[in-house]
């Protein structure tokens, strides 16, 4: 799920924040002590290669499972919407239908990944359809309901529990239950969707934190407490799983034009010229489970706009028109 509140804090931040994290993107950024450029590998092929996407029925997620079924790879699809919401677009049976008529492979489980026995379920119907896990994307994140609007004092301790829940708990036991499954085909990869942060933006400290913007609050101490729960959790555990091969990094999706964030934009009278593409962040996450040496991104959090322009890395269409230009 792409970071909702962080980008809207981002898009409609007094300070410029947008104009310049894009002046860091392109390199005109006065900031000292800037990190050395990152090094863009060649991609591995996908085909047959076993995907596990959570959040899979809108959004960055549905965008991210149509690009790894079109490189060949079966997918399996996890989200709480099976049944049409009038609230809320997609299911994941449309994502489904949409990979089949692609001609691609996947299956969809329905998951709610607050449950633990749900987790479980979602890692045998992958292993029972398609022999095993290569990729985990842990999408999915607690971005609905009036959690939202609650200020601090407000929130419950459940409401709090189940942000933890969704957002770090279900990735800590998915990635738990996938690993040996990992290790013994070899390795995998493991990519956390996750909020801007300190490590983002190449800072040595993370700037303050709007607390609003107009009406809308930003305050929501649990998914951002969580997210960055999450974030330190992959760089804890990247020592470990090197040893078996399996590299896990961190994405900062950035404001995405999903479905949710038209929503809320239009509902607060936000300015949405300044998100980008659902294509944007779904590419990155396929270049992070795609690349050949992600040593260098291991543990680490990336922030998908800067890094694509960065390595210079292409969206899928466009490298489709290149190689029927090279044809030609």
């Amino acid at each position: 799920m792409s970071d909702v509140v962080g980008s809207l804090e981002a898009a409609n931040s007094p300070t410029g924040a947008v104009e310049k994290h894009r002046a860091a993107i392109s390199g005109s950024d006065d900031g000292a002590g800037q990190a050395p450029k990152l090094k863009r590998h060649p991609e591995a092929d996908l085909r047959g290669k076993v995907v596990i996407i959570t959040g899979a029925s809108r959004g960055v997620g549905k965008q991210a499972a149509l690009d790894f079924a079109r490189r060949g790879a079966n997918v399996v699809l996890a989200a709480r919407t099976v049944e049409p919401d009038p609230t809320v677009p997609g299911t994941i049976g449309e994502t489904l239908k949409q990979i089949e008529d692609l001609g691609g492979q996947a299956i969809a489980v329905a998951t709610d990944l607050a449950k633990e026995e749900d987790l479980k379920a979602l890692v045998n119907a992958a292993t029972s359809r398609f022999g095993g896990v290569d990729i985990l994307v842990n999408n999915a994140a607690a971005t609905q309901g009036e959690i939202w609007g609650k200020s601090f004092l407000e929130l419950t301790r459940e409401e709090w529990e189940y942000q933890f829940a969704v957002n770090t708990h279900a990735p800590f036991t998915l990635t738990q239950l996938v690993v040996p499954i990992m290790a013994a085909r070899g390795g995998g990869r493991i990519v956390n969707l996750s909020t801007g942060s300190g490590e983002v933006f190449r800072q040595a400290e993370e700037p303050t934190k709007l607390n609003a913007v107009g009406g809308f609050s930003l305050a929501v101490p649990g998914y951002y407490s969580s997210k960055r729960a999450l974030d330190r959790f992959s760089n804890c555990m990247a020592p470990e799983f090197h040893e078996q091969n399996i590299a896990i990094i961190s994405l900062h999706p950035g404001l995405v034009a999903t479905e949710l964030v038209a929503i809320r934009v239009r509902e607060k009278g936000l300015d949405p010229t300044v998100a980008v593409p659902m294509t944007v962040p779904a590419r990155m996450i396929v270049y992070f489970s795609a690349c050949e040496d992600p040593w260098e991104y291991t543990g680490r959090l990336f922030w998908a706009e800067r890094e694509m322009a960065e390595m210079g890395i292409e969206l899928d269409e466009e490298l489709d028109q290149e190689t029927a230009h090279a044809a030609h």
